[in-house]
C-alpha cells in the first residue's frame, strides 16, 4: 500500500489512486489542502478564517442589538402591557406567554421618526400568532401612544386588544 510519503494518494486505501494536482487530497467536501507552517498558503488561509469569524461573529453581534433596541423601545413595552393585561388574548394563546425575536427582515416592521409599525411573534401553551402594533407620536422626542394593538392566531382569528379611538385620543382598551 503506498503511504502518503511515495506520492499524492487519494483516501490512501489499497485502491489509491494518485492526485492529479499536488498538495491536493482528496475530492468535494473530503479534499484537504496540504499546508506547511509558516508558509505563505497557511498564512492566507489564517487571515481568511480570521477575518470570517470577525465579520460573522460581528453580524450576529449586529443582529442581537438591533434585537435589544426594539425590545426596550417605548411602543413595544406599551404593546406587551396590553396583551399580558387582555384576558381574551391570554386565554387564546395560553400561558405561559412567550415573546420572541421580530423578524427584522419582515417588511411590516418599520420604525421612523413619528410612526412605528411592529408584528410581534408570540406564543403561548393553546396557540401561537402575532402581535400587530401601530404606534405614532407628535414630534421627536415626545412620548409614543399606541394607535392600535391586535393579536392575529395562526389560524387567522383576530382578537383587538387595544384601539385608540375619539377626537382627543382618548386611550381605551377593548375588552
Amino acid at each position: 500500500m503506498a503511504t502518503r510519503k511515495e506520492g499524492n494518494w487519494l483516501h490512501g486505501g489499497p485502491c489509491a489512486v494518485p492526485s492529479p494536482t499536488p498538495g491536493l487530497q482528496g475530492t468535494g467536501v473530503n479534499a484537504r489542502v496540504d499546508v506547511h507552517p509558516g508558509s505563505r498558503t497557511s498564512m492566507l488561509l489564517g487571515k481568511l478564517i480570521l477575518y470570517s469569524a470577525l465579520f460573522s461573529g460581528g453580524s450576529v453581534l449586529v443582529y442581537y442589538l438591533i434585537q435589544k433596541t426594539f425590545s426596550r423601545a417605548s411602543y413595544y413595552q406599551l404593546a406587551l402591557e396590553q396583551l399580558h393585561g387582555h384576558p381574551e388574548a391570554r386565554e387564546a394563546l395560553g400561558t405561559p406567554l412567550n415573546v420572541h425575536h421580530l423578524q427584522l427582515m419582515d417588511k411590516y416592521n418599520f420604525v421612523d421618526i413619528a410612526d412605528a409599525k411592529l408584528k410581534i411573534p408570540v406564543s403561548g401553551s393553546k396557540s401561537e400568532g402575532y402581535l400587530y402594533v401601530s404606534s405614532s407620536r407628535a414630534a421627536p422626542f415626545q412620548r409614543w401612544h399606541l394607535n392600535e394593538v391586535f393579536l392575529e392566531l395562526k389560524d387567522g382569528q383576530k382578537v383587538p386588544v387595544f384601539k385608540l379611538r375619539g377626537e382627543n385620543d382618548d386611550e381605551v382598551k377593548k375588552d
